[in-house]
């Protein structure tokens, strides 16, 4: 897969950090849910994915009052998923070449069937497809893993989705036991098949409870994910693959934020255009 090697440890660093080349954007406007609409997946999550699983997605069919809303937290508004049942909120707008920042946190709700494990939820960008083609729950997608000890995983949101990165052998790691190294063994992600994650370089997400910060820089078929202003992963030829085997790059597309099980909380929600990627590079 990457080589019998284990991992070393890496200190990754961001430098030569892009600057905007036009104004900031908020997409959160911190009073109501205009530019974002709900799409819900099935009313027991326990089936999603089985390849049969005897029902019909909610999709839009019903209100999601009780679902997603805007509510106040530590003296703020912010955008609250509930997570009972699993689905996305996505932003209307198809962006390319951006600087996304976003702040979260968790919440204390936990729902079967993930009630006995880690909040999960995720960042999903380049989104394209139609709604509930992933599983019924989410459109096809390049997904900035959100997840205590995951945080800035890489994973491909539907079977046409195809994401290069390196990567070195992780044995800590249950499947795949590959994690994201600079100079690394080239890999492609794939759904579906053995490799289809690249856990982070490392953990920077902070104690439960906490606010953390998301920086997501896109350039193209190109993307840099940072945690709290560590990068922990870096990726490029992001492309969508035909039945027949063409190959087309991935280059823009709206946004998700996931509800996958966990109650959670979304602030500052934001993009700014860029012309470059920062650079990433190891400390020593």
């Amino acid at each position: 897969m990457v080589g019998d090697a284990p991992a070393t440890s890496q200190t990754l660093v961001l430098t030569d950090i892009s600057q905007p080349t036009g104004p900031m954007r908020e997409l959160f406007n911190r009073r109501d849910l205009t530019g974002w609409e709900t799409w819900l997946g099935y009313p027991d999550p326990a089936v999603t994915y089985r390849d049969r699983p005897g029902a019909t997605p909610i999709g839009r069919s019903r209100a999601t009052t009780g679902d997603v809303a805007v509510k106040t937290i530590d003296g703020q508004p912010a955008l609250w998923v509930k997570g009972q049942t699993w689905g996305a909120i996505v932003h209307d707008a198809d962006l390319r070449d951006y600087h996304l920042r976003l702040e979260y946190r968790w919440g204390d709700q936990r729902w079967a069937p993930r009630a006995d494990k880690a909040p999960n939820n995720g960042l999903l960008y380049h989104t394209h497809g139609a709604p509930g083609a992933v599983f019924g729950t989410w459109q096809p997608s390049v997904e900035f893993e959100m997840m205590p000890g995951s945080t800035g995983m890489a994973v491909a949101v539907g079977r046409d989705v195809r994401i290069r990165t390196t990567a070195a052998l992780d044995p800590t790691l249950i499947s795949p036991p590959i994690r994201y190294r600079m100079g690394g063994k080239p890999v492609e992600i794939v759904n579906g098949t053995l490799i289809w994650n690249v856990e982070n370089a490392r953990d920077a997400e902070r104690p439960a409870g906490e606010w953390n910060t998301l920086d997501l820089y896109v350039l193209g078929d190109r993307a840099v994910h940072v945690v709290n202003g560590v990068p922990v992963m870096v990726v490029e030829g992001l492309a969508t693959v035909a039945a027949d085997g063409t190959r087309t790059p991935l280059t823009h597309g709206r946004i998700q934020l996931q509800s996958e099980g966990a109650e959670t909380w979304f602030r500052r929600v934001a993009v700014e255009p860029i012309d470059r990627l920062p650079k990433v590079v190891e400390k020593r």
